[in-house]
């Protein structure tokens, strides 16, 4: 059955109060009823029906501002699907041009104009994290990229981001849901707390090996405490070559990780015997700093904030078409935008 979507003034008039101690996220139930939707295109259909034109069929198109890597199309596609519209849009993960027509849709206009918000929102914002993640990756190279967004953000869109980030090229998400919206698993070492509650680094690394699941990647934080080149050796020299990687987290107050602290604990735990040892790094890290500290001896990175923090790309829709004739506003050129990358949806 159809699900019923809002259209009309009185609908949103009778909508109930919010209940007490809700979340303030939409849930998906309300963005698939059009409650996320601007007010004025629920006025647009109230105007348009008056005048007996709210069906008319129609073809918009959405172009975005920038150049990016577009993010958003399989979300899109669900918010859109069973409305009976037309859509083509450029591949998930496609980078685009600025002004480039992304995707096209086609149908009565009252079918979609209540998911004009949603779709540009979706799209915008997706592509944004999409694109930062992209960033970063071509800085890592064949060097691995874990999403630790998912603090910097809401948690009801945290999910998304981190499956654009994926979608941009990251290998992993540290998301419980993210990642598996990704179809990925969630990935991520063990936060600072567990050690100042424990007390002991070498305690905890011991601990892990026996509290994790069999074949559950050994990698173990040395900035709690002590120096991070000595606590790496400590570390290393207890539990050997199950060790797999170290984390270096150092905080800005202590001068971050820097190029010169990833060589040095590269070289000492090299000398030790233990090359097997990757280095993961994170902290405020951008596609500069990864080059830096991947050229230092770093193997992978947790990027958070450049990620999440990432501008949307503005994305506009307009109405190329009415009842198949061009239209368009002043300023804009009537008729529909040829792009020959569109692929059909549905």
């Amino acid at each position: 059955m159809e699900r019923k979507v809002i259209d009309s003034l009185k609908e949103v008039a009778s909508l109930p109060a919010p209940s007490p101690g809700r979340l303030f996220s939409a849930s998906h139930e309300e963005i698939l009823t059009g409650l996320t939707t601007d007010i004025y295109f629920i006025k647009a259909l109230e105007i348009l029906r008056h005048l007996g034109l709210s069906g008319q069929v129609v073809t918009a198109e959405v172009f975005a501002s920038r150049e990016g890597m577009l993010a958003g199309v399989e979300e899109a596609a669900a918010l859109l699907a069973g409305r009976g519209v037309e859509v083509w849009a450029l591949p998930e993960g496609a980078d685009f041009a600025p002004r480039e027509v992304v995707m096209r849709l086609t149908g009565p206009y009252d079918r979609f104009a209540q998911f004009e918000t949603a779709l540009l929102g979706i799209l915008a914002s997706s592509s944004g994290w999409a694109g930062a993640a992209a960033s970063c990756r071509a800085a890592a190279g064949d060097k691995r990229i874990i999403c630790f967004g998912a603090r910097h953000v809401h948690p009801a869109v945290a999910p998304v981001m981190e499956r654009a980030a994926v979608v941009g090229g990251a290998d992993g998400a540290s998301c419980i849901i993210g990642a598996r919206l990704a179809g990925l698993e969630p990935v991520g070492t063990v936060p600072h707390a567990a050690f100042l509650i424990a007390g002991d680094t070498v305690g905890v690394a011991h601990a892990y090996r026996a509290a994790m699941p069999p074949g559950s990647p050994v990698v173990i934080l040395v900035d709690t405490f002590k120096d991070e080149a000595e606590e790496a050796l400590n570390v290393a020299g207890a539990i050997g070559d199950e060790l797999q990687a170290i984390r270096l987290d150092t905080p800005g107050e202590r001068g971050g990780v820097t190029p010169g602290l990833v060589r040095e604990v590269r070289a000492r735990l090299d000398q030790a015997g233990h090359p097997q040892v990757r280095i993961l790094v994170s902290g405020g890290l951008d596609p500069e700093r990864i080059g830096l500290l991947g050229a230092a001896g770093a193997d992978s990175f947790g990027v958070g904030s450049y990620i999440s923090g990432a501008a949307p790309v503005d994305m506009t829709m307009d109405l190329k078409e009415v009842g198949g004739k061009p239209v368009a506003k002043r300023g804009r050129i009537p008729g529909r935008t040829e792009n020959p990358r569109l692929r059909k949806i549905f």
